[in-house]
């Protein structure tokens, strides 16, 4: 059995679904923001939070952080500065890391450059996070790997050859590896999930866990994400889909999270063990609605069963079931029945050759 382990926590088969809830950058470079997210997660149930690091100008070409960036959910002038003031300084990464752990949560975080990989392994995070712009990165993948810690590979916009080259590359130096189907699309349309790849996967790396990073506005797709074999969920999580930023709007609130961690956790549940069989919460309904074979009239002792002599009818609340009909025709009667009277076996004198209802 495929298994992970993050700060404690089993991720396997035999394990509830893992939870992991994306801040992101949605705390929009406020601690206290980041704090509250934090928090309400908990309260949600997630197991993890996670969030993103990022060295701008290690990051970006010169061009591209100073690329024009006017619009309404614009932090600055250019995309370079609208990052630079989503980031948390390094002070408040150490009292994040700190309180999501007083809180019980693990603390994941998602590196996009090696310095930024660099501060999150000082940092000492739970677990590194890999974006799917990374799933080409080798090198990097390399680089991160090599740190020794539990890793979530996203895989958006990736073929099977290219998660294949991500997975050989971080396995051989550090198996710790959760594979993540992933629609590098925000927020992404059902036409476009292709959970199928799900079981493909299961398939392909038997030995990893494989999960889900649903962009996915809404909370329905992740319990058939389970079915297909996925244990690790990543969700975006927001305090006020209102609040100025792209993820704000398909991210879940806390009410929908909840939802999304119980429906997950309900699935194996539901799922039960195949064995069909009457359940004690069916017996009153069943009462109710069942039936029971009784006399359909005054019946004298010594009378040969005919059709149209029984009827069945409700409650089943004793007697015998309707499929019992057949036996009893051409049966003799051994005691008088009164109308509407449940018969029984013992009330009976088998007939040698019974009488077909129809």
């Amino acid at each position: 059995m495929p298994e992970l382990t993050v700060n404690g926590r089993r991720i396997a088969d035999d394990e509830p679904a893992y939870v992991l809830a994306e801040i992101g950058h949605n705390h929009q470079g406020e601690l206290e923001k980041a704090k509250a997210l934090i928090r309400a997660a908990k309260e949600c149930g997630v197991d993890a939070v996670k969030l993103q690091k990022r060295d701008n100008r290690r990051l970006f070409t010169r061009a591209y952080y100073d690329t024009p960036y006017d619009n309404e959910n614009s932090f600055g002038r250019t995309y370079g500065e609208h990052r630079e003031a989503l980031e948390l300084g390094k002070s408040d990464w150490f009292e994040l890391s700190r309180y999501a752990r007083e809180e019980g949560l693990a603390f994941v975080a998602a590196a996009f450059d090696e310095p930024s990989a660099n501060f999150l392994a000082e940092l000492g995070v739970d677990a590194f996070k890999f974006a799917s712009g990374d799933l080409l990165n080798v090198p990097f993948l390399r680089y991160v790997a090599a740190f020794g810690k539990p890793m979530f590979l996203s895989t958006g916009g990736g073929t099977l050859e290219d998660i294949d080259r991500a997975v050989d590359a971080i396995t051989a130096t550090n198996p710790q590896l959760c594979v993540l189907h992933c629609t590098a699309s925000y927020p992404a349309e059902v036409e476009d999930l292709n959970l199928a790849v799900i079981a493909t996967l299961r398939e392909r790396y038997p030995e990893l866990v494989i999960g889900l990073s649903d962009h996915h506005n809404g909370i329905a797709m992740a319990p058939v994400a389970f079915m297909l074999g996925a244990r690790a969920f990543e969700k975006h999580f927001t305090l006020n889909h209102a609040w100025k930023g792209t993820d704000h709007a398909y991210s879940l609130m806390p009410d929908g999270m909840r939802r999304f961690v119980r429906d997950l956790h309900r699935v194996p549940v539901a799922l039960g063990d195949g064995v069909k069989r009457r359940l004690p919460s069916e017996e009153r309904p069943l009462e109710k609605m069942g039936k029971k074979l009784v006399a359909a009239r005054d019946l004298p002792a010594g009378h040969v069963l005919a059709p149209g002599d029984l009827e069945a009818r409700s409650p089943a609340d004793g007697g015998l079931p309707p499929y019992e009909l057949d036996r009893l025709l051409g049966s003799t009667l051994l005691r008088a029945l009164a109308v509407e009277e449940e018969i029984a076996l013992e009330d009976v004198e088998p007939a040698e050759k019974p009488v077909a209802s129809r």
